[in-house]
């Protein structure tokens, strides 16, 4: 064998052994990127999910049980303040109210109970009675016949005859509060029939007296024989408890 025979064949020789070396280092990159490529994947994956999904747990979790905590504290506080302080103060109040209803009510029935109530002609009897002094004056007396005590009118409406109007009052006779007439008792009103100079106008005979009361009943009322005679000077006086604040005027 030549030496160029040799050297040729050792070229070759090494030639293959230098392709199989590449091949192996080609080989050899390629598993190993096949490999850095899923480690590297798994890495982002593993490392950058799971952190994402810890802080997204961690957060989840924070941010609710956060938001949880704020809303069991605001409802607490508002359980503690708005419904403890409202059922506080409901109850309270309610109480307050239910008292006053319930006290209000009761003091005001047994207000109604003691406070007498208004008189009727069922229960008051009315009587005229025709006066020497002062002239022209009529007396009217108004005795409770009834069994509890009653409140009069402030004054007696009196209609004489046909007579549309009710007559004035004097208002200088007017009293600190209403007459009120015990069973038995009387109030008294005093009436001037006429003027005494006989300047009044449109004066007529009668004989019927009625007056009326305040729960729309009507009392009639006797008049002296013969009646009696009224013109425009009519007037009449407010209920007294005694008959001279009747005839004072």
């Amino acid at each position: 064998m030549s030496a160029r025979t040799t050297r040729t064949r050792l070229f070759a020789a090494t030639t293959v052994a230098l392709a199989a070396l590449a091949l192996t280092a080609c080989e050899g990159d390629s598993d190993t990127g096949a490999e850095s490529v899923p480690s590297s994947s798994a890495a982002a994956t593993g490392p950058s999910t799971p952190s994402a999904g810890a802080s997204a747990s961690t957060g989840g979790d924070k941010a609710p049980a956060g938001s949880a905590g704020s809303v069991t504290d605001s409802h607490g506080s508002a359980g503690s303040s708005g419904e403890a302080g409202t059922s506080g103060s409901g109850q309270k109040g309610k109480g307050s109210s239910a008292g006053s209803a319930n006290g209000g009510g009761s003091g005001d029935t047994d207000n109604q109970d003691d406070m007498p109530g208004k008189c009727s002609a069922a229960d008051v009897k009315i009587t005229a009675q025709k006066l020497s002094r002062p002239l022209n004056h009529l007396l009217l007396t108004a005795t409770n016949t009834g069994s509890k005590t009653c409140m009069l009118p402030p004054y007696p409406a009196a209609r004489f005859g046909e007579a549309q109007a009710v007559p004035p009052v004097a208002e200088a006779t007017k009293p600190q509060s209403l007459t009120g007439v015990a069973p038995g008792e009387a109030g008294y009103a005093g009436v001037l029939l006429s003027a005494g100079d006989g300047s009044g106008e449109n004066g007529y005979e009668t004989s019927t007296l009625t007056v009326p009361f305040e729960d729309g009943s009507i009392a009639t009322v006797a008049l002296p024989a013969g009646g009696v005679y009224v013109d425009t000077a009519l007037t009449v006086t407010y209920w007294q408890t005694d008959v001279d604040a009747a005839l004072g005027f």
